[in-house]
């Protein structure tokens, strides 16, 4: 198992962060580090040994009304990943969105469009990863995104910070419970339900216990996505949930 640090779109907070993470995963995608523009010296001199993940673009949607926008959508994805496989990435998370989450016939198109930008990132060696953002408007909901992430054979980026503001701890265990096999890729921050988000493990009201009893036998990759540069900060997260995890840091 490895334990790596979301670093945003930042190359320089990436050469900063800590040396012991073993992978980082950077943010890629217009306007800010287009990943066919990054100085490959650069990237592996942040990098210094660590693996690359990457995170593609926060705020494009993955599913609309339109057809024609659809395949654009498809098509830019695609050149992300070619572009991020060509630098090394071994996996990239997709946030799941949709142009109307509550349109339950629309759910067909949604699933389409998640198995196409699977697809293509197999073609380009990179593992595409779906990740939980039923907490936003435009993020389809738990329940909805395990079973298209069930249907069309996608990996899943399981976020408990976001889980914990859709529906509480329960919604975590449920989910675990349900889905866990299909989890590769953790995010892991913690939040309190009055708003505050991506604070560092332990400060929060995350219950990190269900990690442990849920997730007893992951071997994937965990990120801690906690908003700070705080060294001493960073390390005890990761610390802590290593201990949930049965693995050392």
């Amino acid at each position: 198992m490895d334990i790596g640090l979301t670093v945003g779109d930042d190359l320089d907070r990436l050469a900063a962060s800590p040396s012991r993470f073993d992978f980082c995963e950077l943010g890629v995608g217009e306007p800010t580090l287009v990943p066919g523009e990054i100085d490959r010296g650069r990237l592996t001199d942040a990098l210094n040994g660590r693996d690359l993940l990457v995170h593609l673009p926060y705020s494009q949607r993955l599913a609309t009304y339109v057809p024609e926008v659809n395949d654009a959508i498809v098509g830019y994805q695609r050149r992300l990943l070619e572009a991020a496989g060509d630098l090394g990435a071994e996996k990239a998370v997709l946030h799941a969105t949709s142009a109307d989450r509550d349109d339950t016939e629309f759910r067909e198109v949604a699933a389409d469009q998640l198995r196409r930008v699977a697809d293509a990132g197999r073609e380009a060696g990179v593992e595409v990863v779906v990740e939980n953002v039923g907490h936003q408007h435009a993020g389809l909901q738990l329940s909805v995104l395990g079973d298209l992430a069930r249907e069309t054979d996608t990996p899943i980026c399981f976020d408990l910070g976001h889980a914990y503001m859709e529906g509480d701890n329960k919604a975590i265990k449920r989910f675990l419970r349900s889905h866990g096999d299909r989890i590769s890729h953790l995010h892991c921050h913690d939040v309190r339900r009055r708003g505050d988000t991506h604070l560092p493990v332990g400060a929060g009201e995350v219950d990190y216990g269900l990690v442990e009893s849920e997730l007893s036998d992951f071997d994937g990759t965990v990120a801690l996505e906690v908003f700070t540069d705080d060294e001493t900060l960073l390390l005890d997260s990761a610390e802590r949930v290593a201990k949930r995890l049965g693995v050392d840091f």
